[in-house]
């Protein structure tokens, strides 16, 4: 049973308790979900950069989204002034950026990560927004295989040893 702190909701990945402090409010909602304002964050495992947006509202709503900086170094998000008061965004060590990922059924190696419309996330006020890009060097389908060292570099499984 939740406490008056929690709420219990049903995500992705099942029945979960979550803390109301860690409910992330996106005022203008998502791209393609403008009518959902309310999220959490559901790390899958500790040694992954993966995580689930999942709506607190519906239970069907759950983006994977990734770190993007966990695949890459290079990767500049331009937050204009506007954007900046509306999260509250006094000390830039507050903020978490976060992409959207697709994995195709059965081809990991597929995976693409959209650099065009990040997330971002003030900690503090527990405020998000989604952030179109205009700068064409960050694709919407951005093959993370492409960058040295990636997991997702040969998108293939290692041989089995003998």
């Amino acid at each position: 049973m939740a406490q008056e702190n929690e709420k219990v909701i049903q995500s992705r990945v099942g029945e979960i308790t979550v803390p109301l402090e860690r409910v992330i409010r996106f005022p203008r909602g998502l791209i393609g979900f403008e009518n959902h304002k309310e999220f959490t964050l559901i790390h899958l495992r500790e040694d992954s950069p993966f995580h689930v947006l999942q709506s607190m509202e519906s239970a069907s709503l759950g983006l994977l989204v990734a770190d993007p900086y966990s695949f890459m170094t290079e990767y500049e998000v331009v937050v204009g002034e506007a954007d900046r008061k509306l999260l509250g965004i006094e000390d830039h060590n507050d903020v978490s950026v976060f992409v959207t990922v697709s994995i195709p059924v059965g081809r990991p190696d597929l995976t693409t990560l959209n650099l065009s419309g990040p997330l971002v996330i003030n900690a503090r006020t527990r405020l998000g927004l989604q952030i179109p890009q205009t700068d064409s060097k960050y694709p919407s389908h951005f093959r993370p295989g492409a960058v040295e060292g990636n997991p997702f570099r040969t998108g293939q499984a290692p041989e089995p040893e003998s």
